[in-house]
């Protein structure tokens, strides 16, 4: 479709011009690679994508300053937003699930500290983490 508009002439000068300027990262990462796709600029198989996410991951680890921190990392988002497309994910929505999850998990455990008549503050992170290992055993998500 995107190869047809281009050759007819018609839309934007650019195959990812009609992509929303002001859409959320997440959603705009996911519509300019399906543009690219549309005009056959993609990857054969996932497996390709993920070594893509892991030279990725392999370049934010090595960054040296914070500015290249912040590229790489955007580099790294966008390889695994594509290989969640290429899985047929839809990464705002498991982003949603795990920001539900968290949420869920971490009430759980503030709660559990309330009853001790304690606050969250008043732990050290390895405790902490030990209520969260027993907020995931008692919510199974």
């Amino acid at each position: 479709w995107e190869a047809l508009k281009q050759k007819e002439g018609k839309g934007n000068n650019s195959v990812l011009g009609g992509v929303p300027k002001g859409l959320p990262a997440m959603v705009k990462a996911t519509r300019i690679q399906s543009k690219a796709r549309g005009v056959g600029f993609d990857w054969e198989n996932g497996d390709q994508v993920w070594e893509k996410v892991l030279e990725e991951l392999n370049e934010f680890k090595t960054a040296k300053n914070q500015n290249e921190r912040e590229e790489e990392l955007g580099d790294l988002l966008f390889s695994i937003i594509n290989y969640a497309r290429f899985e047929g994910l839809d990464p705002e929505a498991a982003l949603e699930k795990t920001n539900h999850k968290f949420i869920n998990r971490f009430n759980w455990m503030e709660s559990k500290i309330k009853e001790e008549g304690k606050q969250i503050q008043d732990y050290k992170l390895d405790q902490l983490d030990e209520f969260w290992n027993q907020a995931k055993k008692e919510l199974k998500n």
